[in-house]
This record gives structure tokens, sequence and C-alpha cells, in this order.
């Protein structure tokens, strides 16, 4: 994939910011008494592999003003060398906006983890594409990728006809885009036909597709396999005929990706993935990784894949990385990895888990 060079941001991300808080020890929620917070979104999830690797990358998000936890999002935002630019939208009541609460536990062994997301007056629903100058940040700054989720475009209908104006945008200055479609039940209900078009405009225009099994069944209506199941390996085929449908019916993306995962017990699941670059297959088998906490795993797959593109590496090494970029994410507190460097990374796909002196 030919990615533009002559860019002042590798990889833009449009989300919206939040905090997650997390009982400690692996404990469950509802019987804990002490929480550690940290600042989330699923996009940032996926730009902290490249911003934390060293390549410029800018967040596009809205702001709560003189919000504490907005001061606390920034600095988390600075902290992962992140550049980020937002409207400041006044509070306005004790009642009015506020930036969303994740509330998870890990699990443990068979105990599933278990997540609440408190979304009610979230200021990100209000990103609407007036708030920013497309083109600058796609025509004089220069964007090599951006990358788009399903979770925004699907967040709000300002957030939807926001993502489909930076698509546009990306298209018209040359920068490639990737959506991640990241589909969820609770954000569809109701707006299926309207979401639906949104989803199918944006892959239309879309260089790289990322989902899972029922990312694309349910987004796209393309048929693939049943989800779950005891032996994901036994189904590669299956998903390896989804996405050739979803190649048919989206002619202008040259790079579909699937993360294949069974789960053996919230310590331990069996990782894998699929990319398809043209014609070319890199199959990842399944294999063990053990699982500090697994949220954030597949955003470590996206944005180590992303970050291989910005490499200009081939497309099998971009799924190597991109792999081991969601076991290293698997094995952190934070939902978000920021490798020491590449070299961390490659340990893990090669399995090397000797200490470094």
């Amino acid at each position: 994939m030919q990615i533009k060079k002559d860019y002042k941001y590798a990889l833009v991300v449009p989300t919206s910011m939040g905090v997650r808080i997390t009982p400690l020890f692996r404990q469950p929620v509802h019987i804990s008494d002490t929480f550690r917070m940290q600042a989330t979104s699923a996009e940032t999830n996926v730009a902290s592999i490249s911003s934390g690797l060293g390549l410029p990358v800018k967040v596009l998000t809205t702001f709560v003003k003189d919000s504490p936890i907005s001061q606390l999002i920034k600095g988390d935002l600075r902290r992962r060398n992140m550049d980020y630019e937002g409207k400041e939208v006044e509070q306005g009541s004790p009642w009015g906006y506020r930036h969303q609460f994740n509330i998870a536990d890990s699990g443990f062994g068979l105990r599933a983890p278990r997540v609440t997301n408190d979304r009610a007056g979230e200021v990100g629903r209000t990103l609407n594409i007036k708030d920013f100058d497309v083109d600058r940040i796609f025509g004089e700054e220069g964007v090599g990728i951006l990358h788009l989720s399903g979770l925004i475009a699907a967040l709000s209908p300002d957030t939807g006809v926001f993502c489909l104006e930076l698509a546009r945008a990306a298209k018209k200055y040359g920068t490639k885009i990737s959506f991640d479609l990241n589909y969820r039940a609770s954000f569809w209900k109701g707006r299926e036909e309207e979401l639906a078009a949104i989803f199918s405009e944006i892959a239309g225009v879309s260089d790289i597709l990322i989902g899972n099994e029922e990312d694309f069944q349910l987004c796209l209506g393309i048929q693939g396999p049943e989800a779950g199941g005891k032996d994901i390996g036994a189904k590669i085929e299956s998903f390896k005929s989804m996405i050739m449908n979803v190649k048919k019916a989206y002619p202008n993306a040259s790079v579909f990706a699937n993360t294949l995962r069974q789960v053996v017990s919230a310590n331990e699941h069996l990782w894998g993935a699929l990319v398809l670059n043209g014609d070319d297959w890199t199959v990842i088998d399944p294999r063990p990784i053990q699982v500090v906490d697994r949220i954030g795993g597949g955003d470590g797959f996206v944005g180590g894949l992303l970050y291989g593109f910005l490499k200009g590496w081939e497309a099998e090494k971009c799924a190597q990385f991109g792999w081991a970029s969601g076991a290293f994410v698997a094995t952190l507190l934070d939902d978000f990895g920021l490798a020491a460097d590449e070299e961390q990374i490659w340990s893990i796909w090669e399995g090397n888990a000797r200490v470094k002196r």
C-alpha cells in the first residue's frame, strides 16, 4: 500500500474521549471499593502504537470546558505523544455534558470480564465537521492514514455525518482511510437503516477494512460464520470466504483484516488473525496468549497493523506486528500499548520472553 509521505501527521483519529475505572486485583465491580482510573477511547488505543513508537499522531475530539476529567484526558494524550484539537463545550448544568465512563472488571479464570458503559450526556456525541478545518488538516498539514471507528460513526446522528465528511475530505486529499467497523448492538437499536447507509458509504471509500465475524455481518450485511464456538481455527476457510464477499462488495479497499479470538479463560486466549492484501493472504493461526486484561487487545492489533503500513512494510510483516501488538496490550493494565521499542513487540511475535539486560 502506497501511503503519501508529505504529511505532518502519520495518523489522525476522531474519537470521543472518556475514562475507564477498573477494580484492583481483577475483582468484580459490584464488590469492590477501590478503582484505578485512566483516560480511554478505542480510537486512541489504536493510535497509541504509532505515537508510542515515534510517529506523529493527531486526535480530533471534543472536551467539556473547565472539567478536571478533561484536564486528565489532555494530560494523558500528551503523555502518549499525541497532538489533539477539539471544541471546548460548556457543561451547561449538573445534568449537562460530560466525558463518558467505562466501568469494567478484567475477570479471572472462569469468571468472565464485565463491562458497563455510562454514556449519558456524552460530549463526544456533539462532534461536528464544522468545528474542524478539514482543508487545513488534510490539505495543508497532510495525513498518512485517517482511522475511523464504527463506535464514533454510530455514536449519534451528528457523529455519523462527521465521519462521512472526514472520509470525503481524506479521499479528496489522497489520505488513505482505515475503517474498523466495531459493531455495538446498543448503538444500532432503532437506527439500523440509517447506520447501514452510513457504514456502507464509509466502507465504499475505505482502503483498509477491519472487523470480526460479527462486524462484517451486522454492519455490512455480509454473510459469514457464527460468532463464538470452541474451535475458531476450524472456521478459517469460512472467514476467508466472508472476507472475499466483503471484497466483492467493496472493491475500493485493498486490505481486509479479521481478528480471531477463542477464549480459554479470562487469563488465556487463543489469538490469531487474517489479512488479505490484494490477492495475497496472511493467516496467523490462533495460538495461546496470556491475558492480564483483554480490553484493548483488538485495538492493539489494528494499531500495529497500521503502524506497519505507515512504515512501508509488506502486508505479512504488518499482520505479524499487529498480532504481537494485540498480545502486548493484553499483558497491560492500560487498554492501550506504549511499547519501549519495536523489538519489544517483535520478541512477542517470536515467543521470546527471556529477560533483556
